[in-house]
């Protein structure tokens, strides 16, 4: 088997849909339950037994000094005042932040064109030496068994991929929000339709969203100029071409995909963690039920 030891998680943008809370924290420290969204997207690679975890922040912000401060800053007078107040227990889930694995949070090269696939190319020294590593949208999160566990026995399961690609069957009623997976013959990765604007344009029911497992030969696609639609740096784009040279394989999600992309949608995301995770989640329904 192939070691797969490292991940990136990518933050990079204003997040504009959620000021003016974004001019002063990053998006995906926005707390779901009691943890922010980056916590969790950490520990489903810790569960999968990543060694490494890259951050990428946007740049010219606070974002990377915050991450810094919330992985790294082990806060010792606020431990000293819990354990004088005798509520020592309280500091336990900061200890458990500070004994995670390798946290390494870098800002996003503001030289690389707009879109989702330049945090990926700013983290490339990180990862270039990788028989392969993960990438993790901060936007998605995975209620259930860890994707980035699936996407790595997955790979395993066949080394000889260039790729591997998350995906949750959705239904067709959102099939245009969303990048439509066109499949070969042989099951694996054709291409992808960016949001197609009706049902019959779209090739499958098979949704792709932001879990990938990359070999470094992505890079040889992921370049500056290689801009596509709206002159973004596309990540899909450069998996599409890495399906034209060998097998992208997918890899059917086991848990539950929910987006954080917008207040809407994190407000159901909150709220179905809650439900799922919670010792108060029986309050909460009867709340709801009664409201």
């Amino acid at each position: 088997m192939k070691a797969v030891k490292k991940a990136i998680i990518t933050d990079a943008g204003f997040a504009s849909r959620y000021l003016p809370i974004t001019k002063t924290i990053p998006k995906a420290m926005i707390p779901i339950g009691a943890k922010p969204v980056m916590q969790l997207c950490v520990e489903e690679c810790i569960e999968a037994g990543i060694e490494e975890i890259i951050i990428v922040a946007t740049p010219n912000t606070k974002s990377r000094e915050i991450y810094d401060d919330y992985f790294h800053n082990r806060a010792d007078n606020v431990k000293a005042l819990l354990e004088k107040q005798g509520k020592a227990e309280r500091f336990e889930p900061v200890q458990e932040v500070l004994d995670f694995p390798k946290i390494t949070v870098i800002e996003q090269d503001p030289t690389l064109p707009y879109g989702n696939g330049s945090p990926i190319v700013s983290a490339k020294k990180y990862v270039e030496g990788e028989d392969a590593f993960v990438v993790l949208y901060s936007d998605d999160l995975i209620l259930g068994e860890s994707d980035v566990k699936v996407l790595i026995d997955t790979y395993n399961e066949h080394p000889e991929a260039k790729a591997v690609i998350a995906a949750q069957e959705m239904p067709e009623k959102v099939w245009n929000k969303y990048g439509m997976i066109a499949l070969k013959e042989n099951g694996t990765l054709s291409h992808i339709v960016e949001k197609p604007k009706t049902p019959d344009l779209s090739p499958s029911n098979l949704t792709s969203y932001g879990r990938y497992l990359l070999t470094p030969e992505v890079f040889d696609y992921l370049i500056p100029s290689n801009t596509g639609l709206d002159g973004e740096l596309w990540t899909v784009d450069a998996i599409t071409r890495l399906a034209e040279t060998g097998d992208v394989v997918i890899a059917r999600s086991s848990g539950k995909w929910i987006t954080t992309g917008d207040p809407k949608n994190y407000f159901m995301a909150h709220l179905e963690y809650v439900l799922r995770n919670s010792d108060y989640a029986d309050e909460v329904r009867k709340f709801v039920a009664e409201n």
